[in-house]
């Protein structure tokens, strides 16, 4: 089946020429120049992968990042940036954002992205669709809209980044997920760091969803491999 992409750019030579490198390519592309048209979009068509603008006319690409993500969907967000800082960077990654692309950019570095984001990205009944919008855990009840918690009447609160694992873990459920496929899933195929940067998101879940952190039974540890939520939590 053909992958589609959306593309969000209020420029419409820059979007006019994304739109053709990727039909060149055989990719099937929505077009966007406003940001109170994404959402809809999103939701109508279900969009293999996003091309997204920062500066947007309506809502910046930060606030529709947050809310693509806020509804469950899991699609791989490159963001377009002229900017070039590493704060917006950091922001945007923080809130769901994939990877990023900084303006002027070649076509061929956007190309070899899309195509490398799209081998990645989670099974196509998982990208195609909102992830289930309530997660059981071993007693702890998720809210993955909300990205929050309740475990024993205490509320918790998650971070993108640790949703982002979380709903990783979940598709592949009762299988070992390699650490370095989750942290070009979730860090993006450019980040600098060391799994140890992953282990630590993984203590985390640990302390807000097992019973005891310290002999956990929801995520399991495969040394040397990754890690793999158990089949029944």
């Amino acid at each position: 089946m053909k992958k589609h992409i959306l593309v969000i750019e209020d420029d419409s030579n820059i979007r006019l020429g994304i739109k053709d490198a990727l039909e060149s390519e055989g990719y099937g592309v929505s077009e966007a120049a406003h940001g109170r048209e994404v959402l809809a979009l999103v939701r109508q068509r279900h969009p293999d992968l996003a091309i997204l603008d920062i500066m947007l006319p309506g809502k910046s690409g930060f606030d529709l990042c947050r809310e693509i993500r806020a509804e469950g969907f899991t699609l791989p967000i490159l963001m377009l940036t002229a900017k070039g800082q590493e704060i917006d960077k950091v922001l945007g990654l923080e809130l769901g954002a994939d990877d990023y692309i900084t303006k002027p950019f070649g076509i061929r570095e956007l190309l070899a992205r899309v195509h490398a984001h799209l081998r990645r990205a989670l099974p196509a009944a998982a990208t195609h669709a909102p992830v289930p919008g309530k997660l059981d855990l071993a007693g702890c009840h998720v809210d993955v809209g909300a990205m929050r918690g309740q475990r024993n009447g205490q509320s918790i609160e998650f971070t993108a980044r640790e949703m982002k694992v979380l709903l990783l873990l979940h598709s592949e459920q009762g299988r070992v997920v390699d650490r370095n496929r989750i942290l070009d899933e979730v860090w993006g195929l450019d980040y600098p760091g060391t799994t140890r940067t992953l282990d630590q998101v993984i203590v985390k879940l640990r302390q807000k969803i097992e019973a005891d952190a310290a002999n956990p039974v929801v995520f399991t540890t495969v040394h040397g491999v990754g890690y793999r939520l158990e089949n029944g939590c």
